[in-house]
């Protein structure tokens, strides 16, 4: 949902309906790889509310503004620091000189089309084997539709992101989501720079990158509230940013799923050629200012490194 509740403005396909759920073996467990911290006692199991992929091709900008960490994009996008100013002259600073900028350009992303969010996400019941987490066709749960193999931690606490993921043979469920603001905010980006409004670059550049990071927190969001699970959501924004919600959503190119290469499962999955979202030779996301992940819901997922 949108902020408010308001529903996504979006033109949304289903691909597929629930099947009914057909026997499969149980998989074989190496127990001593598998911490019983991550237990599956005192919550409940989310059912997905549909499977297989949706689109989301009209999302209104201001509805991702909120969703925009400032901090981030002061700081270290447009490099506003506090520097030697005290706590109350650098707030004064951020209300009266950068925060106007912030919505003078938000305005202008938003009249001129700048940036255009869109984004494709979906559910899929999934099972665990070992370190391999394996998709089920959304019509068939007999037929593996994708599979996706993570590294675990040495020592530690010997984390994979498929601990997360219920171990008894039943499936679980797992959202993947991608996201863009569009290949047009790095065309704008460009055509200042090379018109010398540097400044102007800058803050298209950052603001675009921050978008898509608002973006993709506010579709995790969405998926929550279908999954069931939102009422564990922060209720300040600065804690939400700090994973201050139920389970995590892991980004390929990072240590826990670092196989850039899955993003070509994900993007198939997904639809998103169909959002204009395609793969560079070496795996990278296009447009630039796009970002996807495997959505974990498990209240003990959070980030880790390898």
């Amino acid at each position: 949902m949108a902020p408010g509740g308001r529903p996504l403005t979006a033109q949304q396909v289903a691909r597929a309906v629930p099947a009914a759920a057909g026997d499969r073996p149980a998989p074989e467990i190496d127990e001593r790889a598998f911490s019983s911290a991550r237990s599956f006692e005192g919550f409940s199991l989310p059912a997905a509310p549909f499977l297989g992929p949706r689109l989301v091709e009209e999302i209104q900008l201001q509805s991702v503004f909120p969703y925009i960490n400032e901090i981030t994009l002061f700081q270290f996008q447009w490099g506003y620091r506090r520097k030697h100013k005290s706590v109350a002259d650098y707030k004064r600073f951020i209300d009266e000189h950068v925060r106007p900028i912030f919505h003078a350009l938000g305005r202008q992303c938003a009249k001129e089309q700048i940036l255009a969010p869109k984004a494709a996400y979906g559910y899929w019941r999934c099972v665990p084997e070992g370190e391999t987490l394996v998709l089920l066709d959304p019509k068939d749960d007999g037929k593996t539709a994708a599979r996706f193999t993570f590294p675990r931690q040495r020592g530690k606490k010997n984390l994979c992101i498929t601990d997360f993921f219920r171990r008894d043979g039943e499936p679980d469920v797992v959202a993947l989501q991608v996201v863009t603001v569009g290949q047009r905010s790095s065309d704008v980006a460009r055509e200042w720079f090379a018109a010398d409004r540097y400044q102007d670059y800058l803050h298209l550049h950052g603001l675009s990158v921050e978008a898509a990071e608002g973006l993709a927190e506010l579709i995790h969001k969405q998926i929550r509230g279908e999954l069931g699970i939102s009422g564990d959501d922060a209720r300040d924004m600065r804690d939400l940013f700090k994973q201050g919600y139920r389970g995590s959503r892991y980004s390929f190119g990072y240590p826990a799923c670092p196989n850039l290469e899955d993003q070509e499962i994900l993007l198939d999955l997904l639809g998103a050629q169909r959002i204009g979202i395609t793969l560079s030779d070496e795996f990278q996301l296009v447009p630039e200012q796009s970002t996807s992940a495997l959505v974990c819901h498990h209240p003990a997922a959070k980030y880790f490194s390898i």
